[in-house]
C-alpha cells in the first residue's frame, strides 16, 4: 500500500504542477501532508517535517548565501569577460546562443555546485533570450542537461555518494566513465545545435537593429522550441523592471535606460552586451580581488576545508564589505537579490515537507524495494544495465541520498550475485543525473526556473524526454566502450 500511495503522491504532484493548477510551493506543501494523513500517519506529520526541513537546512543556508554571493560577484563585474566573450561568440543567432548556453553551464559547472551554475548561466544568457525572444525552456532545459552531465564530477555529489555507499574509490568509479560523460556532453552541445535551429528558423538570424525593435513589441514566453502557440504573454514593460537576473545591475533588458549604452552604435553585433557595461555597481579595481576570492572559495569548497555553507556566508560578508564599504549600499545590494533568496529558500523549505513525508512514512523504501524486487532473475548478468536505467526514474523521483545510500547497495549485492562487479554498478548508477538535475526534489532547480522566469510545470515538460535521451545516450556508450 506504501508504494502505490508513494507513487500516487509523486504522480498527483507533478500532474497539479505540469497542469498549472496549484504552484511548486504549495503542491511540495499540501499534497505531502494529504497523503499523510492517508497513510494514516497525519499525527506524526510534524516530526516528518522538522526532520525534512532539519537535514534541507544547510542546503537553503548556502542557497541563500551563494545567491547574495555570486549577485554581488555578477554587479560588480566579475562575470563580464566571460558574457562578452560568449556573447560575442553568440551575436545575435539563435543556434549560436542556444549552443553557447550550453557551453557555458558545462564549464561553470567545474565548480561542481549546480546553484552557482545556473545563477551565473542565467545572468548571462537571460537578456539575449528576452530580447530576441527567444523560448526561455530551451535555456534552461540545455542548462540543466550540460550541469546534469557535469554534476557527475568526483566533488559534484553522485560520484562520491556512490563511493561511499559501495566503499569503492570515486576516482576508480569517475575516471573510466569519462568517455561516456564525454560522449553525454557532445550529446548536449548537439541537441543544443538542434534546439538552436528550431529556433533560428522560427525566429530567423537578427542583426542588433531588429533585436531592439523586437524588445519594444508585447513579449511571449515559450513553452518549447517551435511549440509557438504554448504562451504566457507579458508586457515589454517588464523585461525592464529589473527583477530579472541581476536585478538591480541592468542585467534585464528594457526601457528604463539601463541598456542605453549597450544598444548605443547600433548595428554592431559587439554591442549587444547583456550586462549593462556602464553600470553603478561596478569595481574594476577590484577586479583581480574578487576573481582571487572567488577562485579560493571555490578551491576550499573543493577540498571541504569547511562546510559549503560556512564557506559562502563567509564569502558573501567578505564579498559585500569590501566592495561596498558603505551599510546603505550593502542594503541596497541585499535588497537587489531578496527576491531571489526569498523564493528559492522558500521552495527549498517547502520540498523538505514533501522529502520528509516521503521518507518518515517508509514510502521512499518500499517504492525502492518493489522496484528491485520486480527484476526478472534473468536480468541478474545485465544488472549494469539494469542499474543505469534504474536510475533514471529513481534519482528524479527521490533525492540522491536516498537513491546512492538506500537502493544501490541493494543493487550492487544483486549485481556480485551473478558476478557483475560492484564499480561496474557504481559507474551505471551516474548516469542518471541529466535528469536528476530537473526532479521537482533538486534545490537547485528552482534556483535556475527562477532566474529565468520559467514556470517548473513549462521546464519539466519541455526537458524531461530531452534530459532522458541525453542520459540513453551515456548509457549506451557506457555498454559500447566496456564501461558498463
Amino acid at each position: 500500500m506504501l508504494t502505490i500511495l508513494g507513487f500516487a503522491m509523486i504522480a498527483t504532484f507533478l500532474v497539479l504542477i505540469m497542469m498549472k493548477k496549484m504552484s511548486p510551493i504549495a503542491a511540495l506543501v499540501l499534497i505531502p501532508a494529504l497523503f499523510c494523513v492517508f497513510v494514516g500517519k497525519g499525527a506524526h506529520l510534524g516530526d516528518y517535517v522538522i526532520d525534512g526541513v532539519s537535514s534541507l537546512a544547510p542546503t537553503a543556508a548556502m542557497l541563500m548565501f551563494a545567491i547574495v554571493y555570486f549577485g554581488v560577484m555578477i554587479d560588480v563585474g566579475l562575470f563580464d569577460p566571460i558574457v562578452r566573450a560568449i556573447l560575442r561568440f553568440c551575436k545575435a543567432d539563435p543556434m549560436r546562443i542556444v549552443v553557447g548556453t550550453a557551453l557555458l553551464a558545462a564549464i561553470v559547472s567545474l565548480d561542481g555546485d549546480g546553484s552557482t551554475t545556473f545563477m551565473i548561466t542565467v545572468s548571462a544568457m537571460y537578456p539575449l533570450y528576452k530580447r530576441l525572444k527567444m523560448s526561455l525552456v530551451v535555456m534552461t532545459g540545455v542548462a540543466a542537461m550540460a550541469n546534469g552531465v557535469m554534476n557527475t564530477l568526483p566533488w559534484g555529489g553522485p560520484t562520491a555518494r556512490a563511493a561511499t555507499a559501495l566503499k569503492v574509490d570515486a576516482t576508480d568509479i569517475f575516471v573510466p566513465m569519462i568517455p561516456a560523460l564525454a560522449v553525454g556532453l557532445l550529446a548536449v552541445v548537439v541537441l543544443a545545435y538542434v534546439l538552436g535551429l528550431r529556433e533560428r528558423r522560427r525566429l530567423g538570424t537578427l542583426t542588433l537593429d531588429e533585436a531592439l525593435v523586437r524588445e519594444t513589441e508585447s513579449e511571449t514566453v515559450l513553452v518549447g522550441a517551435g511549440s509557438g502557440a504554448k504562451s504566457g504573454a507579458k508586457s515589454g514593460a517588464e523585461s525592464g523592471s529589473g527583477t530579472g537576473p541581476g536585478a538591480g545591475t541592468g542585467a534585464a533588458s528594457g526601457s528604463d535606460g539601463s541598456d542605453g549604452d549597450a544598444a548605443r552604435g547600433a548595428g554592431s553585433d559587439d554591442d549587444f552586451q547583456g550586462l549593462a557595461p556602464n553600470r553603478a555597481t561596478l569595481r574594476p579595481k577590484l577586479y583581480w580581488f574578487n576573481a582571487l576570492l572567488t577562485v579560493a572559495l571555490l578551491t576550499a569548497m573543493i577540498m571541504e576545508l569547511l562546510p559549503i555553507p560556512v564557506l559562502f556566508l563567509l564569502g558573501a560578508a567578505l564579498a559585500l564589505t569590501v566592495n561596498f564599504p558603505h551599510i546603505p549600499d550593502q542594503k541596497a545590494r541585499i535588497a537587489a537579490h531578496a527576491d531571489n533568496v526569498l523564493n528559492v529558500s522558500g521552495m527549498v523549505f517547502a520540498a523538505a515537507v514533501f522529502t520528509g513525508v516521503l521518507t518518515g512514512t517508509g514510502m521512499v523504501d518500499h517504492m525502492a524495494n518493489w522496484l528491485v524486487d520486480t527484476i526478472p532473475d534473468g536480468m541478474g548478468p545485465h544488472m549494469g544495465l539494469v542499474t543505469g536505467l534504474l536510475s533514471l526514474p529513481l534519482t528524479y523521483f527521490m533525492s540522491n541520498d536516498g537513491f546512492y545510500f538506500g537502493v544501490l547497495p541493494v543493487l550492487a549485492e544483486a549485481g556480485q550475485a551473478h558476478g557483475v562487479s560492484t564499480l561496474e554498478i557504481a559507474r551505471a548508477s551516474i548516469v542518471g543525473q541529466p535528469l536528476h538535475m530537473s526532479s521537482p526534489l533538486v534545490p537547485a532547480v528552482y534556483v535556475l526556473v527562477g532566474m529565468a522566469k520559467v514556470e517548473f510545470g513549462d521546464h519539466t515538460k519541455f526537458v524531461v524526454k530531452w534530459a532522458v535521451l541525453t542520459c540513453l545516450v551515456i548509457l549506451a556508450a557506457g555498454i559500447l566502450f566496456g564501461i558498463i
